[in-house]
């Protein structure tokens, strides 16, 4: 899965649910679901998440909605193996980076 996000600081809930493509209350519930998203709230009370929740977050969407698991199943995989399910979505992300590069030559051929 590769998200296309700006590089900033910090991204609004809205940009984050955007760029995966998911109603901004399913962020929200899996906040409340896995303690590992924590992201910064500004003083309205406004998430801010950093790049590092957004990293926790493609592993999250990555397990239950590429792989299909429940989300239980999310949580004992997590619990289980979090370094070797973390590389996969590390290395899944760079291929399809780097397929989407390949298109772009492809098409300007």
């Amino acid at each position: 899965m590769h998200i296309d996000l700006p590089k900033k600081r910090y991204y609004k809930i809205g940009e984050v649910a955007n760029a995966f493509g998911v109603p901004s209350s399913m962020i929200r519930y899996w906040e409340q679901e896995f303690e590992m998203i924590k992201p910064k709230k500004n003083s309205k009370g406004d998430r801010m998440f950093t790049q590092a929740d957004i990293e926790k977050l493609k592993l999250v969407y990555h397990l239950a909605k590429e792989q299909g698991y429940s989300l239980e199943g999310v949580r004992k995989k997590l619990r289980e193996q979090p370094h070797k399910t973390s590389k996969q979505v590390a290395l899944v992300s760079r291929l399809e980076a780097i397929k989407t590069e390949l298109i772009k030559i492809k098409n300007q051929l």
